[in-house]
């Protein structure tokens, strides 16, 4: 008998980005990585539970710039250099290691063929494009694809022009249909952003459901009577539902976590690091920086900077007792909040994907036994938003108290003191916008549409929350604010090539190839 639901739902997302102009570029490691540790994991261990027959059901985004560089073909060549190169190292730390460091030897073993099953994974399963796997299960029904911001821009920053909100939405659901071929029903809200009145806007875009963290429901107008465990509908139509805490630190939390167990690969100690330099020069950042291979031998051990040997098969059964941990928390947690509702408790658990695989890597393999122990058992039915939304169509209707997943809970790790200067730019590039979209509605000519259209996309790309986030964190600030800056300066370019008729076609050219994402757009789109 089921007892209640678990909606896991995974949001995969990276920032655009793309540089045609270099051979090897650091931030473009950022997407190999994210292939090779998360979404090849995940999709094989999708496929593995279809072949022993394992019934899964599951939730993820795939964002428009991450379906963009996934379906580009110059990275997909890059990305299968980048699997040739950790192949090749691999057999050189095979050799290293059985002469030099026996310890480990092992440990490189396990990488070379972690590497080689990749790529063997990705040419002939996928047929070198990531986005098949999610297609196929997306068919099948046992996964469910959702959509998100076009370039990720934080929704209730930008709707001081609420057409570049709309454009935003309206961005991605074309961009879903190029990659998907259908509609998306859901949407991931950016950083999981809701202002009030973007219910009408999702739902004049036909989205059915999106979700946001506890407190919007929480502190919701009404308050909404079953907290998260049911979704609510907005004054629009549009359900809501509400991230669970105590599932979601269980996993995401490296302190409290599963993550921190001492068995796990420790992310952070890395040959690239820890090798002689002239021995590892050829694997890292070509400018010199030393940067991660993806070869890491030490298992994460305790909180000291000593280290022990990685093992995997221990790693590996120790997945196993945290799914079966997983499991029985949430079959007890349902069964609790069964005294208190009148319908079957839903418990909704929403993750970074690249939590599972990259920094947790063996988060891949947790949700591979996560799903055998729920079928096992048949107490707990993991389903998605959507079978939520058919088993109880009739749910409380609220207002969601604005608010975001991030730090503190509202917007201020995209608005403070360090980022605020972004935003000037974009209310004045996305009233330009408007401006030109209405000055030039009537045009014909193909080197006007030409400025336009990449006008639009250098918006679209410099209002990317990923910027603003970075530049909060400190993680990789300077390449995010030199992004911001550079497409706030190739708009204003663009603007005067238009406002001059005097068209640079080499810089045009350029930026239409390096700044290529959804080659579909069509400027007019921005008309009100």
């Amino acid at each position: 008998m089921i007892k209640g639901y678990w909606i896991p739902i995974l949001h995969s997302h990276l920032p655009f980005v793309k540089h045609p102009e270099y051979d090897n570029f650091l931030e473009e490691h950022w997407l190999f990585e994210a292939i090779t540790e998360c979404y090849i994991p995940l999709l094989s261990r999708l496929k593995k539970l279809e072949n022993e027959g394992v019934e899964f059901r599951l939730t993820t985004s795939i964002t428009p710039p991450l379906a963009e560089m996934l379906d580009d073909a110059h990275l997909m060549g890059k990305y299968t250099k980048f699997l040739e190169r950790q192949i090749e190292l691999g057999e050189k730390e095979i050799a290293r290691t059985a002469q030099e460091d026996p310890h480990f030897h092992n440990n490189a073993l396990f990488y070379y063929h972690f590497f080689k099953e990749t790529k063997a994974f990705f040419d002939t399963v996928l047929h070198g494009n990531v986005l098949n796997g999610y297609r196929y299960f997306y068919n099948k029904g046992s996964l469910e694809v959702i959509t998100c911001g076009a370039t990720h821009g934080f929704l209730p920053l930008l709707c001081v022009n609420e057409k570049a909100v709309e454009v935003q939405i309206e961005v991605a659901i074309k961009a879903h249909q190029k990659h998907f071929h259908r509609n998306p029903k859901g949407i991931w809200l950016p950083e999981c952003a809701y202002y009030d009145g973007l219910d009408r806007i999702l739902k004049n875009n036909g989205l059915e459901f999106f979700i946001v963290d506890s407190h919007a429901l929480v502190y919701a107008t009404p308050t909404a009577l079953n907290g998260v465990y049911t979704p609510v509908y907005t004054p629009h139509g549009v359900a809501a539902f509400g991230r669970d805490g105590e599932s979601s630190k269980q996993v995401w939390s490296s302190k409290e976590g599963y993550p921190g167990d001492v068995d796990y690969r420790d992310f952070y100690r890395d040959i690239g690091y820890d090798l002689d330099y002239d021995y590892i020069k050829d694997y890292i950042n070509p400018d010199g920086p030393r940067v991660f291979t993806g070869y890491k031998y030490h298992r994460i051990t305790g909180n000291s900077d000593y280290k022990e040997a990685y093992d995997p098969f221990i790693a590996s059964c120790r997945t196993q007792d945290h799914a079966r941990d997983f499991h029985f928390n949430r079959e007890k947690q349902i069964e609790h909040l069964s005294h208190y509702m009148d319908r079957t408790p839903m418990v909704v658990s929403p993750y970074d994907a690249e939590l599972f695989g990259h920094w947790w890597f063996e988060g891949p393999e947790f949700l591979y036994n996560l799903f055998k122990e729920i079928d096992k058992h048949k107490v707990i039915k993991a389903i998605t938003p959507l079978d939520y939304l058919n088993r109880y169509p009739t749910n409380q209707v609220v207002s969601p108290n604005p608010s975001s997943w991030g730090d503190q809970g509202y917007y201020d790790v995209w608005l403070n003191e360090g980022n605020s200067w972004i935003y000037r730019h974009l209310h004045e590039m996305a009233d330009k916008m408007s401006q030109y979209a209405y000055n030039y509605r009537d045009t014909h000519e193909s080197n006007h549409v030409r400025l336009l259209n990449q006008m639009l996309r250098e918006l679209l790309l410099a209002q990317s929350s990923d910027w603003a986030f970075l530049v909060t964190t400190a993680t990789a600030s300077e390449y995010s604010i030199n992004r911001t800056k550079e497409h706030i300066f190739n708009f204003n370019q663009l603007v005067d090539m238009l406002n001059t008729n005097t068209i640079d076609f080499g810089r045009l050219a350029y930026l239409e190839e390096k700044n290529s994402i959804f080659g579909f757009i069509d400027f007019k789109i921005f008309l009100d």
